[in-house]
């Protein structure tokens, strides 16, 4: 019986999902800001006093911010952290009804005299993030407030309208979207092209999902990151910018940081390597000044 269940509500759960986001996508855009800010915060609150419901993002956090903190202060920081992603998604249904140059308005931009030397040059731009803040408002200010053409990779989400519908959602941002799998043609080959054609191309790399990256120290632990920002830029003289994102009160913050120089000289996994090394140690300073912007939920270190 209980398999049978399982079964069913394994069949069911891509459709539900999908429904879900639709709703989302139909409603949230005309609920006022406030409004939706107040309900997703109380979703926030309950959901992170559910036993074991952030475990892993908990036990991340710890990484974080060290022996220091009591559990007290523990379990304060993963509800902030909660609330925070809670945010993300109400932003991410209720961007498309949101006016590009209000965004704009309530966004720190800061550092983008890094951006613009790359591309007034001609060069491509691979921007790398981590899991924070909200990178969909960030597009929004690249893309549509600043006018840079910019591609990105959305993974193959089942069931497959609810890929086609991210990727709606993203292309109305400003974006083009290639799949990671499952496209016309390898989903590296469209961003190297985009590269060279002097565009931005943004590719998270504070997880690895293949486990077989570059060796690093993240926030004072051993972990792997993957080799596609680094390895990208050196195969088509991009620049490597780290982007850091979070929150402020009333909008968002986006900090460039200066472009990761990568060696001309060596093997290329050695370049990669050294890039990478690079960039961990960014990512490192970066979660550690914002802990609660940090919205990973799944396991990164081996032994966490």
């Amino acid at each position: 019986m209980q398999s049978t269940l399982s079964a069913r509500w394994a069949a069911i759960r891509p459709r539900i999902i999908d429904r879900a986001f639709a709703a989302g996508w139909s409603v949230l855009p005309r609920v006022p800001e406030r409004v939706a800010g107040a309900a997703f915060d109380a979703v926030g609150t309950v959901s992170a006093m559910w036993p074991g419901a952030y475990a892993q993002l908990r036990a991340n956090l710890r990484e974080v911010v060290g022996p220091s903190y009591s559990a007290k202060q523990l379990d304060a920081l993963t509800r902030r952290s909660v609330r925070s992603y809670t945010r993300y998604w109400r932003e991410v249904f209720q961007l498309p009804g949101m006016d590009p140059a209000d965004v704009g308005r309530r966004t720190e931009y800061l550092g983008g005299e890094h951006v613009d030397r790359a591309m007034h040059g001609g060069r491509g731009v691979v921007i790398a993030l981590t899991h924070s803040g909200n990178w969909d408002a960030a597009a929004v200010q690249l893309c549509q407030v600043r006018g840079y053409a910019m591609t990105s990779v959305a993974e193959r989400l089942k069931p497959e309208s609810l890929y086609e519908r991210f990727k709606r959602f993203r292309e109305s941002l400003g974006m083009t979207v290639v799949p990671l799998t499952g496209g016309p043609e390898p989903s590296v080959v469209a961003l190297k092209r985009a590269l060279n054609e002097g565009q931005q191309v943004t590719l998270l790399a504070d997880r690895d999902l293949q486990a077989n990256g570059i060796p690093v120290q993240l926030c004072g632990r051993r972990t792997t990151m993957p080799t596609g920002p680094g390895l990208m830029a050196l195969q088509t003289g991009s620049a490597l910018l780290p982007l850091e994102l979070g929150y402020t009160e009333t909008g968002w913050r986006m900090r460039f940081h200066p472009e990761i120089e990568m060696p001309t000289d060596g093997r290329l996994r050695e370049r990669v390597t050294h890039g990478m090394t690079a960039l961990a140690e960014i990512f490192t300073d970066v979660i550690r000044r914002n802990p609660q912007d940090w919205h990973m939920l799944q396991k990164i270190w081996p032994d966490v």
